[in-house]
């Protein structure tokens, strides 16, 4: 279903009737003009700021940033082939694809990386014209899965091999996994139950989602653990109900360093949740992110100007609706 989407998302942009442009809507939602103009900014800001080798410098960097970098482009609706990013895309998928380790499929130097990388991957499969995507996703899934199988709590950690498990390097391994199955990969139930599981292991009583255990539960954990419920059809668990409760009553306030972080998750969650309640959380974001955009178009972070920029597009990108991942 999803690349039979992105075929007729590129078949309407190459008929001139782009839903991000002029006011247009889409899903019945219109896109605000300063939305579509802030947007525009970034996306031109990371086009200017990509390196020679596809890559985004900054104090992260390597291939899952590129990855986010070039999932906040995807996520505009351009046609990624012929569109006025096709150059910024390719540079990107290439680094991506070079960054990849021949053996068995790992992208970079920590899980985080190969998560994000992979979700990527699982995104462009299908609208970017690579015949590379395909065979690369496949074999960063794979590593996924092994690394979750030799896990004994059923997550992931910082390395492929970890035997122990946190919920954020979790997050990003379980949303690529979907996406994947999205892109028509096949994804073992028992993957997606078993990090379930691991998720469950580490909610308190309160519905919020700690880092290796119940413990110390906060808005930017509890945001990915409301967000895999939700993509894995799991709304009606005790898993999504409290983690949804415990980020409306908490949310942002503990974010703290990770606050775009938690904004590319956050936003996510509330899309996922309750699109009734994420029209006003996201009316919200935008008037936010729109006061601190910076004058050449990026936002900035502590970790780094490509990763702010592209997590800040990302909690906007829900208006646009293109991303597979975003559907609801």
């Amino acid at each position: 279903m999803t690349r039979c989407r992105w075929i007729l998302c590129g078949l309407l942009l190459a008929a001139g009737r782009g839903w991000a442009q002029d006011g247009h809507t889409y899903h019945g939602d219109p896109i605000p003009p300063e939305l579509e103009a802030a947007y525009v900014r970034g996306l031109n800001y990371l086009m200017r700021s990509q390196g020679s080798d596809g890559n985004w410098s900054g104090q992260q960097s390597g291939p899952g940033i590129t990855g986010l970098a070039l999932l906040a482009i995807l996520a505009h609706g351009d046609d990624p082939n012929y569109g006025p990013y096709a150059a910024t895309c390719r540079r990107a998928v290439d680094a991506i694809l070079k960054s990849q380790t021949a053996g068995n499929g790992y992208m970079g130097s920590s899980m985080y990386q190969h998560g994000f990388a992979t979700l990527a991957l699982a995104e462009a499969y299908g609208a970017v014209n690579d015949p590379r995507i395909g065979p690369a996703l496949k074999k960063a899934v794979d590593l996924i899965l092994t690394s979750q199988a030799q896990n004994r709590q059923g997550g992931w950690r910082y390395t492929p091999t970890a035997d122990d498990a946190d919920t954020t390097v979790s997050g990003a391994q379980l949303v690529a996994l979907l996406a994947a199955r999205n892109a028509g990969l096949a994804i073992p139930d028992q993957a997606i139950e078993k990090g379930l599981a691991f998720y469950r292991a580490c909610q308190s009583a309160d519905g919020g989602i700690g880092y290796t255990g119940k413990e110390s539960g906060n808005g930017p954990r509890t945001a990915i653990g409301t967000l895999v419920a939700a993509l894995a059809k799991r709304k009606d668990s005790r898993l999504f109900a409290g983690a949804w409760n415990f980020l409306q009553s908490h949310g942002e306030q503990d974010a703290g360093q990770y606050y775009f972080y938690y904004l590319y998750y956050a936003a996510q969650a509330w899309f996922q949740a309750d699109m009734s309640v994420w029209r006003d959380w996201n009316a919200a974001n935008l008037q936010r992110l729109f006061s601190v955009q910076g004058a050449a178009g990026g936002w900035e972070g502590p970790y780094g100007d490509a990763f702010t920029t592209a997590t800040a597009l990302l909690s906007m990108a829900l208006n646009y609706r293109f991303l597979p991942i975003y559907e609801r």
